[in-house]
């Protein structure tokens, strides 16, 4: 059957408002039709099960999330000291908190994962090749710390984007400044003097 690419993005799309709304147990066939607002009996035309309809909405989560090409490397270019690294971090953690059902719709699909060995290995994947993809630019950038410090600034930043968007009043915005800041200073830091 062919499918229209349109119709099966705007599909995966509802499915992340409705696995940040409603969880991984609300996301059904019939749900997202409803959601989407196409006939009932849509959604299978496009997915043949529901773990097929998880797996492929942790892709479009991905690829909505991901900044566009070369962007990466640019912010990693651009970082060449711990006020312009922390910059870059801000900017990230703001890109993701942004697309708030996008990440709570992550969040959703890392628990069902646990139980789905599919989604499991998709999700494992990429983010491995996330994780390798911003060791190699920060060492490519000649910035410090080397891949240690990706991997911790990795988890710091991830928490706090988990706490922004599920615990909003347990940190002020300065605070979650403040903090970005520290998470630099100590961990990536000693940057190299800056040049004048």
């Amino acid at each position: 059957m062919r499918q229209n690419p349109a119709r099966r993005a705007a599909l995966l799309d509802g499915a992340i408002e409705v696995l940040a709304r409603e969880g991984a147990r609300g996301l059904t066939q019939r749900a997202l039709d409803k959601e989407v607002g196409v006939p009932i009996g849509t959604t299978s035309n496009y997915f043949r099960n529901r773990d097929e309809l998880l797996v492929q909405a942790g892709v479009r989560v991905y690829e909505r999330l991901r900044p566009a090409e070369g962007a990466l490397t640019e912010m990693f270019d651009q970082a060449r000291d711990a006020v312009s690294y922390g910059t870059m971090l801000r900017e990230s953690v703001g890109r993701v908190a942004a697309f708030r059902s996008g990440h709570l719709a992550m969040l959703e699909l890392r628990l069902e994962a646990t139980r789905r060995p599919e989604l499991r290995a998709l999700l494992t994947e990429q983010v491995r090749a996330d994780i390798n993809e911003n060791v190699t630019l920060h060492e490519t950038a000649g910035l410090p710390g080397g891949a240690t410090a990706v991997l911790l600034m990795y988890l710091a930043m991830n928490w706090l984007v988990v706490e922004q968007l599920t615990l909003p009043d347990v940190f002020t915005d300065a605070e979650r400044d403040e903090l970005v800041t520290q998470a630099v200073e100590r961990i990536v830091a000693p940057f190299p003097a800056a040049t004048k």
